[in-house]
Order: C-alpha cells, then sequence, then structure tokens
C-alpha cells in the first residue's frame, strides 16, 4: 500500500469518488455534494485558511486501487485551548482492513506532530462543528444535510487504533404534528402577558435579522470552550449562504421588549432532494433540485441547526413558549411532519434539556474521538457546560 498527497486533479477525483464506490450497495447513504466538499479544502472558500492548514491523502493498493482517503488540519485558534495543542482529522474513508485504517490515521497522525500538535480529534471537519462532525455508531438512517454517515465497521478502526471517545453527539426526531402538552400553551401566554413576543423571520428584513442571530449567538454560545465570537460579516454570509433554502416560518427569534433573546432556526431536510443528484450539484444539479424543491412534496421533514437562548432569559420558559409559537404556526399549515435535531453534544445537558422538552427521542448518536500521541498521557473527556 501506499499514501499519495492529494496535489492534482486526478488525485482530487479519487478522493471523492471513494465514498461512491464504498457505498454503492448502501441504501441509506445519500451522496455528499462534492461541492460541499471541495469548498473545505479550497483556500479561496474557506476562511479557515486564514488561521490554519490542512493536507489530504488517498491510499492504493499494490494494484493501484484507491481502498482509503483521510485529511488532516489544524485550526491554530482553537488548537492551543486545549491542555495538548490538537489537530483534528477527517473526511476518512477505508476498506475493511486494520493494516490501512492505521496507515491512513498515522500519516495524518505524523503531519499533525511535525506542526507541534499533540493530539487529534477526528473524524472532524476543516471549519465549523454543524458539517462533517463525528462518526456515526448508531443510527444508521438516511442522513441529514452535511452530517457524516460511514460504515459501521468505521467504529473498530477508530478504536483499535486507540482513538477515545471525547464527547457523544446525539440527533433527536419528533413528530410536528403530535399534540403538545397543555403546560406549554400556558408558558406561552404567561411570557407574552410579561412583554415577550415570537416571530418568524421576513425575508425583507434579512440584514436585521443577520445582526439579531449574532446578537443572541454572542451571547448564547461565544463564550463557551470552541466557539468563537460570531462576527458580523460572519453572521451575513451565514443568512445568504441559508437564503436560497431560508423558509419564513422556520425560522424564529424570540424577543424582550423589542430586544432578541433567542432563536431557533429550521430548515428543510435538504438530503430529502438532494439524494437525487448523486452528488454533484453542477447545472443539471440545480436544475433538478429547483424541480423537486419547487413540487416535491414528499420530502415532509425539517431540521434545526441553530437554537439558543441569551443566559439571563433561561430557565424561564422563553425555549418552550418560542417552540410553542413555531409548534402552532407548523400545525396550521400542515407542510413538515417531522424534525430532527441535529448535533447536541453530551456535555452540554441544557440542550438536552430542550430536547426533552421538544418531546423528541435520540435517533442517531455520533462520537468525536481524541487521541494523545503521548500514549501514558491520562485521556480527558470534554468538560460539561455547566
Amino acid at each position: 500500500m501506499k499514501v499519495i498527497e492529494v496535489s492534482r486533479p486526478e488525485h482530487e477525483k479519487e478522493f471523492l469518488q471513494l465514498s461512491h464506490e464504498l457505498y454503492k450497495n448502501d441504501p441509506n447513504w445519500i451522496a455528499p455534494l462534492r461541492q460541499d466538499i471541495q469548498k473545505v479544502f479550497n483556500p479561496e472558500k474557506n476562511n479557515f485558511f486564514r488561521h490554519g492548514e490542512c493536507s489530504r491523502w488517498i491510499l492504493k493498493d499494490s494494484n493501484e486501487q484507491t481502498i482509503g482517503r483521510i485529511a488532516a488540519f489544524i485550526n491554530r485558534r482553537t488548537a492551543s485551548s486545549e491542555k495538548q495543542p490538537t489537530g483534528g482529522c477527517g473526511f476518512f474513508e477505508c476498506i475493511n482492513m486494520q493494516e490501512a485504517a492505521n496507515l491512513l490515521f498515522d500519516t495524518a497522525k505524523n503531519w499533525l506532530a511535525e506542526r507541534g500538535m499533540e493530539a487529534m480529534d477526528g473524524p472532524i471537519n476543516f471549519g465549523e462543528r454543524n458539517a462533517w462532525w463525528g462518526l456515526l455508531v448508531e443510527g444508521f438512517l438516511p442522513p441529514t444535510y452535511q452530517m457524516n454517515y460511514n460504515l459501521p465497521y468505521y467504529q473498530e478502526l477508530f478504536e483499535t487504533y486507540g482513538f477515545e471517545i471525547y464527547f457523544k453527539q446525539y440527533s433527536y426526531h419528533g413528530d410536528i404534528q403530535k399534540p403538545r402538552p397543555a403546560k406549554y400553551q400556558a408558558i406561552y401566554k404567561d411570557l407574552c402577558s410579561k412583554g415577550y413576543e415570537f416571530k418568524h423571520i421576513q425575508k425583507s428584513r434579512l440584514k436585521t435579522h443577520a445582526e439579531e442571530l449574532r446578537s443572541v449567538y454572542n451571547r448564547a454560545w461565544g463564550s463557551h470552550k470552541g466557539v468563537k465570537p460570531m462576527t458580523e460579516e460572519q453572521a451575513w454570509k451565514l443568512i445568504q449562504a441559508l437564503k436560497p433554502v431560508l423558509i419564513e416560518n422556520l425560522a424564529w427569534f424570540g424577543y424582550y421588549k423589542g430586544e432578541p433573546v433567542s432563536m431557533f432556526i429550521m430548515l428543510p431536510e435538504l438530503n430529502g432532494w438532494f439524494k437525487h443528484l448523486n452528488g454533484n450539484l453542477n447545472w443539471w444539479g440545480k436544475l433538478k433540485f429547483l424541480w423537486y424543491k419547487t413540487f416535491d412534496r414528499k420530502n415532509r421533514k425539517v431540521f434545526g441547526i441553530i437554537f439558543g437562548v441569551v443566559p439571563e432569559h433561561q430557565k424561564l420558559g422563553v425555549e418552550s413558549a418560542m417552540i410553542q409559537e413555531a409548534d402552532n404556526d407548523l400545525k396550521r399549515n400542515k407542510r413538515w411532519d417531522e424534525i430532527e435535531l441535529v448535533w447536541i453534544g453530551d456535555f452540554n445537558p441544557k440542550m438536552m434539556g430542550v430536547a426533552k422538552t421538544l418531546e423528541t427521542e435520540i435517533c442517531k448518536i455520533h462520537h468525536t474521538y481524541r487521541y494523545l500521541f503521548d500514549r501514558n498521557k491520562p485521556f480527558e473527556r470534554c468538560p460539561i457546560i455547566e
């Protein structure tokens, strides 16, 4: 076997094509958009290159067949925030052979060690945590957009190499049309009488909503470990990126005396339409996507991507009231039946409580692993957010 760094177009083609070969007989796999993956490794499109670096490799056997791939990356803004400088590896795919997996993991580890890292997390993304993060270990169902899906034997490949669970990520599934307990409506009425309002976005006011999103995000999440405050530019870029698939009554803000204090952003489950594109959003893929988005009513699932309540308004029932208002609206139009809340870490009991409030159940579990290069150093799990 030989490892080849991706440096030419033909290498990138093999890097992208490998997953199509490995999953061709898996009915639950949905090909990720190659444009999304290419963006991760493009310095002109991925802002993480401003404060980091990455590399990727493919693995060939003696017959020149590609049998594995991996990427390694360093985010220098967060690497030094750990007890030991920590990089990451991701976009791992491999045949069921421990020797091959070890060679790929060693390649990533050595590249990181040469750059001063002492540990690596994986599988993770050279980007934000909301995409391509964690190894699927339970719930091998069709993946939600930009959520990792992998073959079941990958867990053994990671753990046999020596990776240990740093934290778990849960996805929760719920029935939108299911009646809510009466207490939700009571909380909603009580808070509305005290100056709270809950409104969905308006596409004519996206610039304002971008600033509201930034305000709530930074106050609710900006101080958490591994999370950097969102800039005005980042918030606007995020809203612009979401705009083509943003539906007004799926994105909600809560206000107290006119000030934004909470948010709940949902999107249509895009993989319900992207599954028809075979992973390519070229001009033909865009036409197909537009057709399915406009006329396909079989996709009746939404997924929650951002949820937050600013600290001074927590423990007052704001999340329940906001959910109740959104729930009332969704029940009236009857367009959507299912919701999936993705990426809720086991280090965040508050958000796990919100999922319980929504009366959802765990449907998928991902593991984010950590591998310490000094094998004698004691391993520590991700600390719980108090």
